[in-house]
């Protein structure tokens, strides 16, 4: 769910505008959410077609949508809450274009989907039972509306989003406090429209689940709050949290991922991967099926540049570009070639140009290669 763009050290970051982007998916595929044009799983990537120019992927349980290098907006899947954005509840097998415009800069789905456009605006559509649309009601939409007036957004993750100040804001459900705004209210009431979390200015990214919520501020700390089940925000205990709380003393952390199945990964500063939480079918990489409540080092390597910590499975990039996978693997989810789960790292084929993982949280999977 939370959008990687083609950005940062590594292989994603020396592709050029022009070089051709091949756009690959795998796993559960029974209402065509690969974009293959079928119904067929499939347990290794399989090149989506209809173009070599994507730019971004993401993943909202069946659904995907994806943005090309001509900033179209492109989505395929299950469509029953409209979140494909295309004015209808028609599910798709192949990819189909959202609209006309050709501005859409960074997109992140689930049952609700999030564009953010060229200008700066935020726009929303899908499911809106909990006012996950942060559009003042609880109306579902088929087609993108914009949120507020304001162009002044930079990033979104489910529903919270960073703003180009650095301040962070928050809607939709809040039973468990997910939310975040516990300091400015007591109550765990749901939202219907952004509210702003904490007064900090000082926000670079965050990774958001329906229940929980990681983020990282510019100085290197990492935060996180909402429901705690298994540990998965990381104060070694299963207490909820209803406001941001500081994951340790460190201000080394530069990536994390927290969208599925009460685990979460992240990367430090040095190339170092990390996990805690649920580690059901060893999620966490390490090797065993034991749940950890503070974060535990994977392995003993310093080359890990993207992470992905999705509903019971794991992906994660390095900094040769080869691709690699653990978890859970029905439906063929990890992309090995099989359905055997595995507790820790294995490599997905012997490609070394893969360059972005999406966000997902549930069973398929997608990821860009040069």
């Amino acid at each position: 769910m939370l959008f990687q763009k083609l950005m940062g050290k590594g292989p994603a970051s020396m592709i050029s505008p022009s070089a051709p982007i091949y756009l690959w998916g795998w796993g559960s595929n029974n209402v065509g959410q690969l974009g293959l044009g079928d119904v067929v799983e499939r347990s290794s990537p399989v090149q989506v077609e209809g173009s070599i120019l994507w730019a971004s992927v993401t993943v909202g349980g069946a659904s995907a949508l994806a943005t090309r290098t001509d900033g179209t907006l492109w989505g395929w899947g299950f469509n029953t809450s409209g979140a494909l954005g295309l004015g209808d509840i028609v599910q798709r097998s192949s990819p189909v274009q959202v609209g006309a415009l050709s501005t859409w800069s960074k997109i992140d789905g689930s049952s609700q989907t999030f564009g953010i456009k060229t200008d700066g605006t935020l726009w929303a559509w899908g499911s809106n039972s909990k006012g996950y649309l942060g559009v003042g009601d609880i109306v579902s939409r088929s087609s993108p509306v914009q949120v507020g007036t304001l162009a002044t957004w930079a990033s979104a993750a489910a529903s919270t989003a960073i703003k180009t100040n650095g301040t962070m804001w928050a809607w939709g459900r809040n039973h468990y406090g997910q939310l975040g705004i516990g300091l400015q209210h007591a109550s765990t009431a749901d939202r219907s429209s952004p509210v702003q979390v904490g007064t900090l200015a000082t926000w670079a990214n965050v990774s958001a689940h329906f229940v929980y919520r990681a983020a990282i501020q510019t100085d290197g700390t990492l935060w996180c709050w909402g429901r705690n089940l298994y540990g998965n925000l990381g104060f070694g205990d299963t207490a909820h949290r209803s406001s941001p709380v500081q994951v340790g003393t460190l201000a080394t952390w530069s990536k994390v991922s927290a969208i599925g199945s009460n685990h979460a990964l992240a990367i430090k500063t040095d190339g170092t991967l990390w996990s805690w939480g649920r580690n059901t079918a060893g999620l966490l990489g390490l090797g065993d099926t034991t749940h950890r409540s503070s974060p535990v080092q994977v392995g003993t390597l310093a080359t890990w540049t993207r992470v992905s910590a999705g509903n019971n499975r794991s992906h994660a990039l390095k900094t040769d570009g080869t691709l690699w996978a653990w978890g859970y693997n029905d439906t063929g989810r990890l992309g090995l070639g099989n359905v055997t789960a595995c507790s820790s790292p294995v490599q997905l084929g012997t490609l070394t140009r893969w360059t972005v993982i999406a966000y997902g949280n549930d069973a398929p999977m997608f990821a860009l290669t040069q």
